[in-house]
């Protein structure tokens, strides 16, 4: 008879049932179970059970995890894979409340793999991770925690464009989640450079990584994570209440001040601290606006002439050398100091790459490696030692590149980076753009999760001295959702950091149309609450409040948390003054509807009207852009399928520009139509109560 065993987290009881010979165990709780059976002295997954959708998955093949392992990845003919089939299963070393564990043996290459499954009783998500021992030195080349043969498995995001030259061409495609159609069930490893995709119907987990692990040597995987949602209709949403659940530190609303437009690299100490005041008198102290969480000095404190050798990032004549005055400043707004950095050394910093090279520290070509253990430990030793002294806000830019060139570590042997010489690296520069080729993509990629788990370490020192700081990377970073188990806000890739066009209208399409490509067109899953889009900007005057009033409501409706003001301090009006405050006002009441922000309609750069909209239970707003010559008329069904929480509620509508007013103290209900027309170039929004 078959052994059957139920780890259970319903009530925080463990059951158990048992009978005899085979064995299978059910690790549930009231909306996940999987089942593991150990068969023929091999483990695999025969069930998994979404009771929120009422769904089962049965596996059409018994893989429950691969390998593929070599003597390194600079050595051609001897990778090797290696599936679960290929496995013994020995005994269970792991059998508590929410937990189990298998060891399995493979006698012939002399490895060990400790099968993990864990599961909390409010979780709606089921996580996986592997535990890998080897008798003799071995490269991992590739590690797949899970490999699923599902009917209705898919991959939503299917670009990888690993390049090193390009103008907006960098989309790694890493770090991207597999989801289901029929089932409602997500996939995806923890891990920001992650190598999640569908071949052949077989979803895979897992990634890259290329690095030795020595005779008896434990290595423990990134862990993998299965979660379900109610309806694969919006998978997505539940796919980002998970990401909301695992994330470092809570969404929050983080509204600030940035040097860069104002002084560009002239910023001083006593130019910030003048636009500081100014900024907390106008908005604050005159017209009432919450303080603000940040003043941020960009690019133009770092002394790049100095020795930092010893010592990262030192700050030069302009500023104290502890930012005292400045943090002082800041605090009698009732704020915090803010830092703009390069992990790479890029922009503004560039200098001190060219000396830690003649220093012998891990640079490529201009850059730095962000997988260099010398240069790393003293970026994260800096780094954690502003955080303690009070900088509270980090803007990292420049991590894997920028917008037009990104370098790779070809030669990282030296530090245990993975090499692949087979491919004819010797002569080819960091940036050379015969790397485009995507028969280096596997080398790309190596660097790049070297260089990720790298930054992890990092951040998790950072959290550990301030769990409330706000920490965004930006320039050469992508898009990946687990990314936020780290930081709080990723540049949104692919676009200036200036809105091109000659009116305001044009920059709005402009920015407007890089959310389009980025979620509509290549459907990248990240919450675009957490979204760095270098916006809103206002450098001069003389525009009517109507038209910034637009523009910048326009741009806070787009829903990101991470609002950082571009402004010409001087130089803006006492009307220009009165709009920015009314729309930050605007945005701090509706945050809390950010948390569901997402983008519709149609293509800003074909002239088409699109929007933003976010909701909660209780609240809601809407925005609609015209960019075309015509009047248009538009229309929303207020149903789930546009963002709404389901439900029977009635809502009041209002318009925080004033001009709409045909729907002041209307009231729509759930499910109902809304039809509004826009004339040419126009914005309106929508409060709903």
């Amino acid at each position: 008879m078959r052994k059957i065993i139920r780890i259970a987290v319903l009530f925080s009881v463990l059951m158990v049932i048992s009978c005899t010979t085979d064995q299978t165990f059910v690790l549930e709780n009231d909306t996940v179970s999987r089942t593991i059976t150990i068969e023929g002295n091999q483990l695999f997954t025969t069930q998994i059970e979404n009771k929120i959708a009422h769904k089962k998955l049965i596996p059409a093949t018994s893989q429950e995890f691969k390998l593929r392992i070599s003597k390194g990845t600079h050595t051609q003919g001897t990778d090797i894979e290696l599936t679960s089939k290929d496995f013994d299963f020995v005994k269970i070393i792991k059998e508590e409340e929410g937990e189990l564990g298998f060891l399995l043996t493979n006698k012939t290459h002399g490895l060990d793999v400790e099968v993990h499954y864990e599961l909390e009783p409010g979780d709606f998500y089921i996580r996986k991770y592997l535990k890998i021992k080897s008798s003799t030195p071995i490269a991992l080349e590739r590690i797949d925690i899970e490999v699923f043969s599902l009917e209705d498995i898919y991959q939503p995001y299917q670009i990888k464009q690993i390049t090193a030259q390009g103008v907006a061409k960098w989309r790694p495609g890493l770090g991207q989640p597999l989801y289901t159609s029929k089932s409602a069930v997500f996939l995806g490893v923890e891990f920001p450079a992650a190598d999640n995709f569908v071949n052949n119907g077989i979803g895979y987990c897992g990634y890259l990584w290329g690095k030795e692990i020595k005779e008896g040597e434990l290595y423990t995987s990134h862990k993998a994570v299965l979660g379900v949602a109610d309806d694969p209709n919006f998978i997505k949403d539940s796919f980002y209440d998970y990401i909301d659940a695992v994330r470092i530190r809570p969404l929050r609303l983080q509204v600030q001040y940035n040097s860069w437009f104002d002084f560009y690299s002239s910023v001083d100490q006593d130019k910030f601290a003048e636009s500081v005041s100014e900024i907390n008198q106008k908005l604050v102290e005159e017209r009432g606006v919450k303080p603000l969480s940040a003043y941020v000095i960009d690019d133009g404190w770092q002394d790049v002439n100095a020795d930092w050798s010893d010592k990262a990032w030192k700050v030069n004549h302009k500023f104290d050398s502890n930012f005292m005055s400045s943090t002082t400043n800041v605090q009698k707004a009732n704020s915090k100091l803010g830092l703009w950095m390069s992990p790479g050394l890029l922009f503004g910093a560039q200098p001190a790459a060219q000396k830690y090279k003649a220093q012998g520290f891990e640079t490529m070509g201009k850059w730095m490696s962000m997988a260099g253990p010398k240069y790393m430990q003293l970026l994260e030793d800096r780094i954690v030692e502003l955080t303690k002294n009070g900088v509270s806000y980090f803007k990292l830019d420049g991590v894997f590149g920028h917008l037009n060139t990104r370098e790779f570590e070809l030669h990282g042997d030296r530090y245990g980076i993975p090499t692949m010489p087979q491919l004819g690296t010797d002569s080819i520069a960091p940036s050379d753009p015969i790397l485009n080729d995507p028969k280096f993509d596997e080398l790309k990629t190596y660097y790049l999760v070297a260089g990720t788990e790298r930054l992890m370490q990092l951040f998790k020192k950072q959290h550990e001295v301030n769990p409330n700081v706000y920490v965004v990377i930006s320039n050469g970073a992508y898009l990946s959702p687990w990314w936020l188990m780290y930081i709080d806000a990723v540049w949104m890739i692919n676009a200036g950091d200036a809105a091109g066009g000659s009116n305001r209208t044009q920059e709005l399409v402009y920015r407007d149309g890089v959310y389009y490509d980025t979620w509509q067109m290549e459907n990248t899953q990240f919450p675009i609450h957490s979204v760095f889009n270098h916006e809103p900007k206002k450098v001069k005057t003389g525009e009517s409040p109507e038209a910034f009033a637009e523009y910048l409501w326009m741009n806070l409706s787009r829903g990101t948390g991470f609002v950082e003001i571009y402004i010409k301090t001087k130089q803006l009006s006492s009307s220009d003054w009165d709009v920015l405050a009314e729309g930050l006002k605007w945005v701090n009441s509706a945050f809390p509807n950010f948390k569901r922000a997402r983008m519709h309609g149609g293509n800003p750069t074909s002239a088409e009207v699109y929007g933003y909209t976010g909701w909660t239970k209780d609240s809601g707003y809407i925005s609609f852009h015209n960019p075309s010559q015509e009047i248009k008329s538009y229309t929303v069904t207020l149903d789930r399928a546009f963002g709404l929480i389901p439900g029977k509620q009635d809502y009041t509508l209002s318009s925080p520009l004033g001009v709409s007013e045909e729907f002041n103290n209307k009231t729509l209900a759930y499910g109902s139509d809304l039809k509004i027309s826009l004339g040419p170039g126009e914005v309106k929004v929508l409060d709903f109560k």
